[in-house]
């Protein structure tokens, strides 16, 4: 398995199930992927079962299932050869690869404008303590679900103003209309920052609005980026996995252009694919169902635990 997040977890936990013994790679310090990194405080509400969940609390149920599986962090997978099955960084010998690595290794999208040190040590691309905030001027800059959810996190705790460079925002109109109507977050739109500097223990940041003359300068304690990230799983391409768009194609097996390579969740592509980690879960599945019938094709398959 390489890739311990949501679906990478679950895909272990599912073929454990089945009897397989895996190893799951992670080239993060700890599992859990993009939610726990990036927002394991945020409120997910389109896991099955749950009504609403944090990504933390997701993880750490995941995990629960995997006490006799193999994890190891820090483990950026880099060579694949095939030598009486796949062998992983000539070290891991196995019959079958899941990838789960979601939209591949990640580089958060850099502030636009230089920082010294010190200034530098002030502008953040994610962070899991909210309260490492409280009571401060926060800024924070962006227009998608991130910022959204950033937003709504901290409006409790710190004085935030939300910086977009359009009136219209990319993340769901709700959270949008939400954070509106609490009236505890200033909107400053549509803006783009021009310039930067640390006075007097603050970020002196000057607005330009988009589209007019006005520059008006805003101070914050600290602010928060949530311009994206730069997302990459071409690094299979050198193992003959075929990607379409940047996305691992994968046949309704999910398994790749390769024998013995699957993929799941935000990792592949195919039409009409919607990137939700539910939808991960039930790759997962079929991935697995798919191994064991590779790999054991004598075997009658129980497809599910509610089978009669």
């Amino acid at each position: 398995m390489i890739g311990a997040g949501p679906v990478g977890l679950f895909a272990a936990y599912f073929a454990r199930l089945h009897g397989l013994k895996t190893v799951i790679l992670e080239s993060l310090n700890e599992p859990g992927g993009q939610p726990e990194m990036l927002y394991p405080f945020k409120k997910i509400l389109d896991i099955p079962v749950f009504q609403e969940i944090t990504a933390a609390d997701l993880t750490k149920r995941l995990l629960a299932g995997l006490t006799d599986q193999d994890l190891v962090t820090g483990h950026k997978v880099s060579k694949l050869t095939q030598d009486d099955g796949l062998v992983i960084d000539d070290e891991y010998q196995v019959r079958s690869i899941i990838i789960a690595t979601g939209n591949g290794a990640f580089k958060a999208k850099k502030f636009p404008l230089k920082a010294d040190g010190a200034a530098e040590d002030r502008i953040h691309y994610f962070f899991k303590n909210p309260q490492q905030f409280a009571g401060q001027k926060i800024g924070i800059f962006g227009g998608g679900d991130t910022a959204l959810d950033w937003s709504q996190e901290l409006a409790d705790l710190a004085q935030v103003t939300l910086v977009h460079r359009r009136d219209q925002f990319r993340g769901m109109e709700s959270s949008v209309d939400k954070l509106k109507a609490s009236g505890k977050v200033t909107f400053r739109t549509p803006y783009l920052p021009k310039s930067l500097q640390l006075a007097g223990g603050q970020l002196k940041i000057g607005l330009k609005q988009v589209g007019g003359d006005e520059v008006r300068e805003e101070s914050f304690d600290q602010i928060l980026v949530a311009y994206g990230f730069r997302a990459d799983n071409r690094f299979v391409s050198k193992w003959g996995v075929e990607l379409k768009q940047g996305l691992i194609d994968v046949d309704r097996a999910m398994q790749t252009s390769v024998a013995g390579i699957y993929a799941v969740g935000d990792a592949c592509g195919y039409p009409g694919r919607v990137p939700i980690i539910g939808i991960g879960f039930g790759e997962a599945q079929i991935a697995v169902n798919a191994i064991m019938q590779d790999l054991f094709p004598e075997k009658s398959l129980t497809i599910h635990s509610t089978s009669i």
